[in-house]
């Protein structure tokens, strides 16, 4: 199985140069607010697995381990099913799911051959897009973030408990995306929702179910090359980078939607073959106050000076200090 997928793979990216890489983008967010930290979590994991992405055509345009997988990642120890596996410990959502089959058997160390094929199993079967948002927040220290299986649990957050949250609910079309924010979509294949759409299902359903996908913003640079850079967890069976245009406002430019002509994916229509083009929903903006480093408060006591001199010298007293 795993030679037939990397024989597919090989056939997908013939079209493309080896040499494209997006990797230039993890590293560009520098400072100690939760943006940063989220953004730096979220890109060391996409190297981890040898930074697949992408491009802003919507082509795969590189991959090399799939989640499955015992293939070993960029670390050269891990294999790449079992740091899905982290992700769902990590996020403390494992214990959540123990009513799936195969997830209580992660929670064996995983070199046990007895639990190991069918944690794996769970691994594979299971969506895990969602663990990898809240893993990311909780190694970020995200504060208010509830971890959830499902995406559409941070975006019900984000709109309904607004003083809790620690993301604003936002139109994609009509906010800059910022380091450390979530860019989703709706995954519905019956219903293109939309911003005012998802918001009416809300109004009406505020508990109603709704697949989702939410992926972090790790870079945004209008000024420059145009783009705004995400990673998600989860897409194309990894955690891949994806890169979308912004203008120099930086706005989410010719965002590729599901709607429309020439949508169709098909031999005789190659644009409508992009993994870009979705139902592009919600922007959930980090509460600015955490994506705000916080000043370096003043030291509480003051520094102390060698000394100048003894008043009780002891016999071994530093050459140069004199009695005072």
């Amino acid at each position: 199985m795993e030679v037939m997928h990397r024989l597919v793979l090989a056939g997908i990216l013939a079209w493309t140069s080896t040499d494209v890489d997006a990797t230039g983008a993890c590293g560009a967010a520098s400072g100690a607010g939760h943006g940063e930290r989220i953004a730096t979590i979220a890109c060391n994991e996409n190297t981890l697995w040898f930074s697949p992405f992408i491009d802003t055509d919507g082509h795969l345009a590189s991959t090399k381990v799939a989640e499955g997988e015992t293939s070993r990642l960029n670390d050269g120890m891990t294999p790449a099913w079992k740091r899905v596996v982290e992700y769902w410990k990590g996020s403390g959502l494992l214990w959540r799911m123990t009513g799936t089959e195969g997830a209580s058997d992660c929670a064996y160390p995983v070199d046990d051959r007895i639990h190991a094929s069918s944690c794996r199993a769970f691994v594979i079967d299971t969506p895990w897009s969602a663990a990898f948002v809240s893993y990311v927040m909780a190694r970020a220290g995200v504060p208010g973030f509830r971890p959830s299986a499902s995406h559409i649990d941070f975006v019900r957050d984000a709109y309904l408990r607004t003083a809790g949250s620690p993301f604003q609910f936002s139109d994609p079309d009509i906010e800059r995306p910022g380091v450390g924010d979530l860019l989703c979509f709706s995954r519905s294949s019956s219903v293109v929702f939309g911003h005012q759409g998802l918001k009416d299902f809300l109004d009406r359903d505020p508990h109603g179910s709704l697949d989702m996908h939410c992926e972090v913003v790790v870079a945004a640079n209008p000024g420059g090359n145009g783009k705004v850079h995400l990673v998600g967890g989860n897409v194309l069976q990894g955690v891949t980078m994806r890169e979308l245009h912004v203008n120099r406002n930086g706005l989410l430019w010719s965002l590729p939607r599901r709607f429309g002509i020439d949508t169709t994916c098909s031999p005789d229509n190659g644009k409508g073959c992009s993994f870009n083009r979705q139902d592009w929903v919600a922007l959930l903006k980090l509460n600015p106050a955490l994506a705000t480093p916080r000043s370096p408060q003043p030291a509480t006591t003051p520094a102390t000076r060698p000394p100048t001199c003894c008043l009780k010298c002891a016999a071994d007293v530093a050459p140069g200090i004199p009695r005072c």
